[in-house]
């Protein structure tokens, strides 16, 4: 029998400034902190609508520097959205936070991309209704993106699946609907 995993359940990451770094996640990514184990040096974090016991763990490693860019090793861990408002949403959150990096469109996905503290390189995307993949099905391209023009088409349209509810009110996820603006 082949046994294959369902999806990436967590990431954890060594950070050199754990404090820094649960700042940051929780600013930029709205997550929440589920546990600080100072014995480890670690903290563990949950995104707000997730169904996980945690999404993130991060390990201080003291006086650590960042890996070399093109070294061997993680590439990028890539957050998934529900709506494209949101992900304009979270763009402007990182352009504020100094942690943006840039954009692209994959064809199915339309991402943005950050760093964090440490260097650590993340994706946020949105993915398109299944249906709409047409001949992005089996490519994987890089392009640029068109944000206002994919807030424009896709604003309001659902695609990540079943979520759990936001208990916050004023978390991030929630609030693009109502405050996206339209940018590019």
């Amino acid at each position: 029998m082949t046994v294959s995993p369902v999806r990436l359940n967590h990431a954890v990451l060594f950070v050199a400034d754990v404090d820094r770094a649960t700042r940051f996640y929780a600013g930029v990514f709205g997550m929440d902190v589920v546990s600080r184990e100072a014995g480890l040096g670690a903290a563990f974090l949950r995104l707000p609508r997730s169904g996980n016991h945690h999404d993130l763990g991060l390990f201080e490693v003291r006086g650590a520097l960042p890996a070399p860019r093109r070294s061997v090793g993680l590439y990028h861990l890539a957050w998934q959205l529900d709506t494209v408002d949101e992900l304009v949403e979270l763009r402007r959150v990182l352009l504020e936070s100094g942690s943006y990096t840039g954009e692209s469109s994959h064809g199915a996905t339309k991402s943005v991309y950050g760093a964090d503290p440490d260097g650590n390189q993340f994706e946020i995307m949105w993915m398109l209704p299944r249906a709409e993949w047409g001949r992005y099905e089996s490519a994987a391209i890089v392009e640029r993106l068109d944000l206002a023009a994919e807030y424009d088409r896709w604003s309001g349209v659902h695609t990540a699946g079943e979520l759990q509810p936001l208990t916050d009110p004023g978390s991030v996820a929630q609030s693009t609907t109502a405050t996206a603006t339209k940018e590019h």
